[in-house]
């Protein structure tokens, strides 16, 4: 993820790209999520059901993390059921650290790719990965959304199945990413599911800013679940105080642990 910058983190009702959708403070406590009966209800998604093996499964990742704060999960799997995965990410997340001595522009340039690759041979699948670099510009997505379009067009294949993170996610450049991606697949009627990552922080049990009636659940067992935790460890860029500016982790421990519950919730609608 990038920082979340100060204009993205205020009290203030309305931000200019995200809305209401404000990503501040503690966010939306764990035991609320796991007490809602809603989560427990959604139905499963059956990877080995819904997705061919010969279907390649694309993942969008805003920045390099995002693919496995969000879908770990689902990549697990995708991988057992035998599908090839593109991940796709946007930018590499050179702004989360602004006026940092240890982990400036061109130094998270590398660093935070190589975090993700080591993240994706922790979950055991990186030598069915194709990675992608789109090298848009982290925290601009927003208004680099025609070039991206474009450059979806040399990459996604018909018979793709897409995964982005949800339109409205609450962070700029997943909502960016989440509307360029979902637009494209509908134009070219191809399978798309938007995965909820900020989204826990901001929403609450039921919120009516989630189309939930569009929701399935992936379920994880002991063992994924394990493998996630290990993958979100290997980012210690974003998970480490910054001790030349002495900022906090981007991602602090109750988000880490929000998004590290046995489930991951994705919006699919379907193409018929």
């Amino acid at each position: 993820m990038a920082t979340v910058t100060p204009n993205m983190a205020t009290s203030e009702s309305h931000h200019p790209i995200v809305g209401d959708r404000i990503i501040a403070g503690d966010g939306t406590s764990i035991d609320s999520w796991q007490n809602w009966q809603g989560l427990q209800n959604l139905p499963r998604l059956d990877i080995a059901k819904r997705f061919s093996p010969n279907q390649r499964v694309c993942i969008f990742a805003p920045h390099p993390d995002d693919e496995i704060l969000g879908s770990s999960g689902l990549l697990q799997q995708v991988a057992i059921n035998g599908n090839p995965i593109i991940l796709i990410h946007v930018t590499n997340g050179t702004q989360s650290h602004p006026d940092s001595q240890i982990y400036p522009p061109q130094q998270l340039d590398i660093i935070r790719p190589k975090e993700s690759l080591a993240a994706l041979e922790v979950l055991g699948i990186a030598h069915q990965v194709t990675i992608v670099a789109l090298n848009l510009t982290d925290g601009n997505v927003f208004a680099e959304q025609e070039q991206f379009w474009q450059k979806l067009t040399a990459i996604i294949q018909p018979d793709d199945i897409l995964v982005t993170p949800f339109m409205h996610d609450g962070h700029p450049d997943h909502e960016a990413t989440g509307r360029v991606v979902t637009a494209f697949a509908k134009q070219q009627q191809i399978a798309c599911y938007q995965v909820l990552i900020w989204a826990w922080h901001w929403a609450k049990p039921a919120d009516t800013r989630i189309p939930w009636h569009h929701a399935v659940r992936v379920d994880l067992n002991a063992e994924q679940l394990q493998r996630k935790s290990q993958a979100i460890a290997c980012f210690d860029s974003q998970i480490t105080v910054d001790e030349s500016t002495g900022n906090p982790p981007i991602l602090s421990a109750q988000t880490i642990a929000r998004i590290s519950q046995p489930w991951e919730v994705y919006l699919y609608e379907s193409l018929t």
